[in-house]
C-alpha cells in the first residue's frame, strides 16, 4: 500500500522521470555508512548528557554555493560557532551543517505572489527555480540529479576539513538536511551488507520537519527503517500523546542518539507547551536527544512583506527551552540554527539595528538567517 505523502512535487508526468529515478537508485552513496554510525556515536553522547549538539546553515542552500571556497566557508563558520558552544559549555560538541541536500523546502501554500504575480511557489532548486516566472517555477525531476551532484561536491569539501584525523572525525561536521523529498530520498537508500542495516545515503542525519511527521504517512515510514540518526521537528501543535507514540516508532529499541526531537514552538507556546511533552518522554524511557530550533516559530513580516527575525525573540525561546529542560531533569544538549557564513542583514538585533538595515545584505532563497556575529550572540546567552 503506498502510503499519503505531504509537500511532494507534482512531476511523475516527466517524461524522463523514470529514468532519472532509475539513474538515483544506481548512484554511489553520498556518505558512508561509517560516518554515519560516527554521527550516531556522537549523539550518543549527548542523549546521555555528555556532550552537546550544534546544527547551523542556510535555511535554503543553491546549487550555486556547491563550490569549494563557499563550502570551506561555511565549515570553518561552523567550526567557530562549535568552538564558542564548547567553550561556554565546557563540554564536547557534535557538530552538523544544515548542507549537501538543503535543497527542498516545505511550504505553507502552492502559490505565493511575487511582483505582484501570483507564481508556484520556490519549493527549494531540487524541485523548482528561484526565478519569479511560470516556466522555472515548474516542478522539475531532473533537478534531483543536480542536486545529488551539488551534495557530492559539498560533502567532499566537507571531508577535506577532517584531514584524516580521529578526534575531528569524533565531532564532525557532519552534513544534514530536511529528507523531504521522498522520490530523492528513497532513491539513496543503500543496504550494508555486512550487518544487514539500510541507511540513507543522502545524509549523516535527516530530519522530519513539523508538516511532514504524520504518524500514518510515508516520511515517519521511511525513517522506522533506516538506521541513521535520525530528528524530528517538534512545533507548538504537537501533543505529549503524539510525539511518544513518535517515539515508539522511530526508536522502538530506545537507542541513544538514535532520535532527536528539535522543539520549534515558538517564545510564547513554548511555556506552555514543551514541558508536558519533556514529562511523556522521558516517562515513555526514550533517551531522545533534545535540541532548541527557536528560530522557525518566531518569523515575522516587516510593513512592506519582508520575513524578519527579532535575535531577542530567538534568544527568548532558546533561554525557556534551556530552563524547561533543565526543569524537567532533561538535558538541553543544543541549538539548530539558520544562519549564515556571510555578514547578511536578514534577522534584526546586534550589528542590524532595525527593519531599515535588512536591505543592506537581504540575500536568503527563502526564510531569513542570523549573520556569524548574531549566531555567536545566540550561543552566549544559551549558555
Amino acid at each position: 500500500m503506498t502510503l499519503p505523502a505531504t509537500q511532494q512535487p507534482h512531476w511523475h508526468h516527466h517524461p524522463e522521470y523514470d529514468l532519472i529515478e532509475a539513474e538515483l537508485s544506481g548512484a554511489l552513496p553520498l556518505v558512508a555508512h561509517s560516518e554515519i554510525r560516527e554521527a550516531r556515536r556522537a549523539l550518543g553522547l549527548a542523549a546521555l548528557g555528555e556532550a552537546r549538539v550544534l546544527q547551523l546553515g542556510d535555511c535554503a542552500e543553491s546549487f550555486s554555493d556547491a563550490d569549494p571556497v563557499t563550502t570551506s566557508r561555511k565549515v570553518r563558520n561552523i567550526q567557530k560557532i562549535a568552538a564558542r558552544m564548547a567553550e561556554r559549555s565546557g563540554q564536547q560538541v557534535a557538530r552538523f551543517g544544515r548542507m549537501a541536500g538543503q535543497y527542498a523546502k516545505p511550504r505553507s501554500s502552492n502559490f505565493e505572489t511575487v511582483s505582484g504575480i501570483d507564481l508556484p511557489s520556490f519549493r527549494g532548486e531540487l524541485v523548482n527555480s528561484f526565478e519569479a516566472d511560470n516556466l522555472s517555477r515548474r516542478h522539475d525531476p531532473e533537478r534531483m540529479l543536480q542536486a545529488y551532484d551539488a551534495s557530492s561536491a559539498v560533502v567532499r569539501e566537507v571531508r577535506a576539513h577532517w584531514a584524516g584525523s580521529a578526534e575531528e572525525l569524533s565531532g564532525g561536521p557532519w552534513v544534514a538536511h530536511e529528507a523531504l523529498v521522498l522520490d530523492y530520498e528513497n532513491a539513496l537508500i543503500r543496504t550494508d551488507e555486512r550487518t544487514g542495516e539500510q541507511f540513507l545515503t543522502s545524509t549523516h542525519f535527516p530530519w522530519i520537519g513539523e508538516r511532514t511527521r504524520q504518524l500514518d504517512h510515508a516520511h515517519v515510514s521511511m525513517f522506522s527503517a533506516i538506521s541513521n540518526p535520525i530528528g524530528v521537528k517538534v512545533g507548538p501543535t504537537a501533543d505529549p500523546e503524539t510525539v511518544v507514540r513518535l517515539c515508539q516508532l522511530l526508536d522502538p529499541h530506545h537507542t541513544p542518539g538514535r532520535l532527536t526531537l528539535i522543539v520549534r514552538m515558538g517564545r510564547e507556546d513554548i511555556h506552555v507547551a514543551l514541558a508536558p511533552i519533556v514529562r511523556a518522554v522521558r516517562r515513555a524511557g526514550h533517551p531522545v536527544v533534545w535540541i532548541s530550533d527557536p528560530m522557525h516559530g518566531n518569523t515575522i513580516s516587516t510593513e512592506s512583506g519582508r520575513k524578519t527575525r527579532l535575535v531577542s525573540h530567538i534568544i527568548e525561546e532558546a533561554t525557556a527551552f534551556r530552563h524547561i529542560l533543565e526543569t524537567e531533569g532533561a538535558h538541553a544538549a543544543g541549538l539548530h540554527l539558520e544562519a549564515a557564513a556571510t555578514d547578511v542583514t536578514e534577522c534584526v538585533g546586534g550589528p542590524v539595528p532595525d527593519e531599515k538595515a535588512l536591505s543592506e545584505r537581504y540575500e536568503t532563497l527563502c526564510d531569513p538567517r542570523l549573520n556569524p556575529e548574531q549566531a555567536l550572540g545566540v550561543i552566549d546567552s544559551f549558555f
